[in-house]
């Protein structure tokens, strides 16, 4: 996924109200034609192990949609087994930072995985919107191999980010600052995701990743908390009204299946 943000808001069961998507799903990509659809948001009656949830056309996942009070996120990680995608098309898998509620900016790096013609590839990627995504082609990616992903930020325009193949024992390290002032982190969210994006204005074809589980992950905070996904917001992907995800999560852990 390059260039992919998108707003989404959670649905409290207690308070029964449905946010509107903000502006961030309306952007338009500035690389190789992709940009994030719009959010849709439903409650999720099924999940009864969390207090919010929520669907979307495009992103299956955990958000934490705020630190603990009277702090900030500077960093998240997660760790993932790279899947063999079956059927034509494309996903991402991404953590992040900001993004959500958070609406000027997204700090974040992943993994696409593409299947054209029977033939999957990979591309790893680093992004600080809103200037464009990046390509890192000297860290090579494959089927069954464990990505690590650190994003950690110094300032909330500089931040470092961290690709590590653990399979191959190689890593990619890469200082990265915001574009301008207005894409300043604020440190609210986090997110780890697998991501339907857009490319040329039309959403991709899904391809089925099988089951992605992001683990050891984590958002650490300017005064030394670490905050697990399982306190963030489920979302689940959701198009022509038929949910295509199950996405749970349980302590550090994220289980994102392809229905």
């Amino acid at each position: 996924m390059k260039f992919s943000t998108v707003i989404i808001s959670s649905v409290i069961f207690f308070a029964g109200a449905l946010a509107r998507p903000s502006s961030l799903a309306e952007r338009i990509a500035i690389r190789e034609g992709r940009k994030s659809g719009v959010a849709i948001f439903n409650t999720n009656s099924g999940n009864t192990n969390v207090t919010h949830s929520a669907t979307s056309t495009n992103w299956a996942g955990v958000i934490i949609q705020s630190p603990p009070s009277g702090s900030h996120f500077t960093s998240a990680v997660g760790t993932f087994i790279v899947p063999t995608p079956s059927g034509n098309g494309a996903a991402s898998a991404w953590v992040g930072i900001d993004g959500d509620t958070a609406q000027n900016s997204i700090f974040q790096s992943g993994v696409d995985f593409t299947v054209s013609k029977g033939q999957v590839s990979y591309s790893a990627w680093y992004e600080w919107y809103a200037a464009f995504a990046v390509d890192v082609p000297s860290f090579q990616v494959s089927a069954g191999d464990q990505i690590r992903i650190t994003l950690t930020t110094t300032t909330s325009t500089h931040g470092t980010v961290l690709l590590e193949n653990l399979s191959t024992s190689q890593s990619f390290t890469k200082d990265v600052s915001a574009p301008n002032s207005s894409s300043a982190l604020q440190g609210k969210n986090a997110e780890w995701i697998v991501e339907d994006f857009e490319e040329n204005g039309q959403m991709v074809t899904l391809t089925n990743w099988g089951t992605l589980t992001f683990t050891d992950g984590s958002a650490g905070t300017n005064t030394g908390s670490s905050v697990a996904p399982s306190t963030g917001t489920i979302v689940n992907m959701e198009q022509d009204g038929r949910v295509l995800t199950s996405v749970s999560t349980s302590g550090s852990n994220v289980t994102i299946q392809h229905k």
